[in-house]
């Protein structure tokens, strides 16, 4: 399978919401309305669910650079997503105490991955995370660090990646928690 990869940027925004808007969560439809801003979002429920705010607010972190990840691409059309980012850059991640921020060290967090139901166990995902840690690698990160859910069953509930994505790509445990393990791979 001849996927191509290319890092989010405002030239292929539309790309990024078309994925959004026509390619995924026929599965899961509930979540259409996230267009991954939920590592970025630390309002209230009734915020979250006003009609376009969260794809809104998507373009804009995208457009000023903040809202970072890959979409993988097969034949021109987007087929799989990974969010992945500054771990400071997420607002979430900061109200958990266990997780904390790495002020003094540049740490890369993987948050979420979307892939095309028809695309889904075809190593996208695979190919989207070697991509992360190549180019952070790059910019001088310490570490590519993710959240696997311990308990994960269905491809919804292992959003953040699977375990087994992170260990065959040289991901250790840093952290052991009761709902899921913090994951390093360290350059």
């Amino acid at each position: 399978m001849n996927i191509e990869i290319k890092r989010l940027n405002k030239e292929i925004l539309n790309d990024y919401l078309s994925f959004f808007d026509n390619f995924v969560f026929d599965d899961h439809p509930d979540w259409k309305n996230c267009y991954c801003y939920s590592y970025h979002f630390v309002g209230t429920a009734k915020e979250w669910n006003i009609e376009g705010r969260n794809r809104q607010k998507a373009i804009e972190l995208i457009s000023n650079g903040l809202m970072r990840g890959y979409l993988a691409y097969m034949n021109d059309k987007p087929i799989g997503w990974v969010n992945a980012n500054d771990k400071n850059n997420y607002e979430r991640l900061k109200l958990f105490k266990e997780i904390g921020t790495d002020e003094n060290t540049k740490t890369c967090s993987v948050v979420c991955f979307v892939i095309s139901p028809d695309y889904r166990r075809k190593g996208v995902a695979t190919k989207l995370l070697e991509r992360v840690c190549e180019d952070y690698k790059t910019d001088g990160y310490k570490y590519v660090e993710a959240y696997p859910d311990n308990y994960a069953i269905s491809n919804e509930e292992n959003f953040n990646g699977p375990k087994s994505l992170y260990e065959k790509n040289g991901f250790k445990i840093y952290k052991e928690l009761k709902d899921y393990n913090i994951v390093r791979r360290e350059f």
